[in-house]
């Protein structure tokens, strides 16, 4: 099982650069490995799951300030909360090993960004020391940060695993 606390990495980028993109490549490659892990999307604007007329909605309504939904396998969760942070919303994963958030510019997490150059030449976390990875195929290189293309994510995976998910795991043989 994993520890209470996951790991966390915070995948960053000007919109349209392939944030959504690296996380669908980068998770298939950490399952593979046996990792559990789970994403955040960043909603700035505000999103809404409930429907009129369900009866979550109508649960909602009648002043609930957390609802479950439960079908098979499933679960999804509104939950009033003033929590935006990051640190405030990882108890909701204390059964992964790593929750790769996408967004989260400003968190106090380490982050990796990515920077297309049909997108932008100017990475917008240089300066920033939380920066532990770009993948780009520009020439931008920070100082001590490690690049990455955005068309191999393999070793982007393996980067993340020897630096951020560097405890054993118990493996279970099947007979």
């Amino acid at each position: 099982m994993a520890d209470a606390v996951p790991q966390l990495i915070s995948i960053v980028g000007k919109s349209n650069s392939g944030k959504t993109t690296l996380i669908e490549r980068l998770v298939p490659l950490l399952k593979a490995k046996g990792y559990r892990v789970g994403t955040i999307k960043h909603a700035a604007h505000g999103f809404d799951m409930d429907h009129p007329g369900k009866d979550s909605q109508r649960h909602k309504a009648a002043g609930a300030d957390a609802i479950l939904v439960a079908g098979k396998g499933r679960i999804a969760m509104i939950k009033d909360t003033p929590a935006d942070n990051l640190h405030d919303l990882i108890v909701y994963f204390h059964d992964m090993d790593l929750v790769l958030c996408e967004g989260y510019k400003r968190a106090d997490a380490p982050k990796i960004e990515i920077c297309r150059a049909e997108r932008s030449r100017e990475a917008i976390c240089i300066e920033d020391p939380d920066l532990v990875a770009l993948v780009t195929d520009t020439d931008l290189a920070p100082p001590g940060v490690p690049r990455f293309d955005p068309e191999a994510v393999g070793p982007l995976a393996e980067f993340i695993e020897r630096n951020y998910l560097h405890r054993p795991l118990l493996k279970v043989r099947s007979r």
